[in-house]
């Protein structure tokens, strides 16, 4: 079981900072150009992968404020309805049109 666990570490490793690093934009990367981040992670995947974990992406802290969806310049993050004005905001506007369209097909109206 060790020996197995010594070799799907390393390998999960690898291949999570190699999908990290190929779908990270081209701002966002620090120090070398894509390509050679890709490159060292394959070549040397144990230390490639470290290093591309700590030093070649910028990372923005969790709590970084920004717009409902994507808080901060990162990756975006996914806001619950309740929490976001711009539903909240159009949930008001669709109650509005529909009191309106019910006024007019009201028959009781002379």
């Amino acid at each position: 079981m060790l020996r197995v666990l010594m070799f799907l570490v390393p390998l999960a490793l690898s291949v999570y900072a190699f999908i990290d690093c190929i779908s990270t934009k081209d701002e966002d990367i620090r120090h070398m150009p894509k390509p050679l981040w890709a490159i060292l992670v394959l070549l040397f995947p144990l230390v490639g992968s470290i290093s591309w974990l700590i030093a070649g992406k910028k990372r923005q802290p969790a709590g970084a404020g920004g717009s409902a969806w994507g808080r901060g310049g990162g990756r975006q993050q996914w806001v619950a309805p309740d929490d976001n004005p711009d539903f909240l905001k159009s949930l008001d506007e669709d109650k509005k049109r529909e009191k309106d369209r019910d006024a007019d097909e009201d028959p009781r109206t002379d």
